[in-house]
């Protein structure tokens, strides 16, 4: 299926303004979709593709945002006034490379409106709309070019039909610094929880675990952490110490947080190769 242009999409009676099926939203559980990974054999033609962005999912209920785990963010009164009362999903997103600026942002229960002023809620979805996913996206689009702010964005979806295709994309971005690919089913409404209506596709793979404990630093981080020790869902610890910065290493995480990790492949015990420290992911 080709993308359409939301002029023919009225014209031929697909959509006219958008139709919600809740008056009011919901705000008793955030149940999003989740994507599954990519593996070889999937119909890509049924998908359109957008950037994955390192950020922090949102959830705007129509009245306030919220984390996937329904913690309330904190933002400042300019950032979401404009935003209509039903439920968008988006991710709060402060560029490539820019996920620990929107942790600590968003994490602050006091927003401070110049650390706000970088980030932009990229919107991709329309939960309580009815209709396949390519009507729900055109919809959007027309909310925002409404909308009409610097800091709301439409996460932009666009067609891509061979893998050779999708392959080349992803290359092209990962040497721009981005994340990876999501592939989106195209005619399916939205479901939340885990399926393959939703797609991850990334040059890397990354993972969550437990901090368990720590090392001592030696030479320059003597005095500091020198690796977090983590423990897997499977109950197997490793050592992590790629990717922490000054700060992580003087102030680490506490037992018990979860982190994210990023890794590529396993030893044969199991153990993930060439782990790297991503963020603190504990409440998100």
């Amino acid at each position: 299926m080709k993308k359409t242009t939301l002029s023919v999409l009225i014209s031929i009676g697909l959509i006219s303004t958008p139709v919600f099926s809740h008056d009011e939203p919901n705000t008793a559980s955030i149940a999003v979709s989740l994507a599954n990974s990519y593996e070889k054999g999937l119909d890509i033609d049924a998908y359109w593709a957008s950037e994955k962005l390192d950020g922090i999912r949102a959830y705007w209920t129509g009245t306030e945002l919220l984390t996937r785990k329904g913690h309330t963010i904190v933002a400042p009164d300019w950032f979401i006034e404009s935003l209509p009362k039903h439920a968008i999903d988006g991710e709060l997103w402060a560029g490539r490379g820019g996920f620990q600026h929107v942790a600590r942002t968003v994490l602050d229960s006091q927003p401070d409106d110049k650390q706000w002023a970088d980030i932009r809620f990229m919107m991709f979805d329309l939960p309580q709309s009815t209709g396949m996913f390519s009507k729900r996206y055109y919809e959007l689009e027309a909310i925002v070019n409404q909308l009409n702010q610097p800091h709301l964005k439409l996460v932009e979806h666009y067609p891509i039909s061979t893998e050779e295709a999708l392959l080349k994309a992803l290359e092209d971005i990962s040497s721009q610094n981005g994340e990876g690919l999501m592939l989106r089913k195209i005619a399916e409404e939205y479901r939340p929880g885990r399926s393959d209506d939703l797609i991850k596709v990334k040059k890397h793979q990354d993972d969550e675990a437990i901090i368990v404990g720590y090392t001592d630093g030696k030479g320059k981080f003597q005095g500091m952490v020198g690796a977090l020790i983590l423990r897997m869902p499977n109950g197997k610890e490793f050592k992590i110490g790629s990717g922490l910065s000054l700060a992580v290493r003087e102030n680490p995480p506490a037992l018990g947080a979860q982190v994210t990790y990023r890794y590529n492949g396993f030893t044969d015990s199991g153990i993930p190769k060439f782990a790297r420290y991503i963020a603190v992911r504990e409440g998100y």
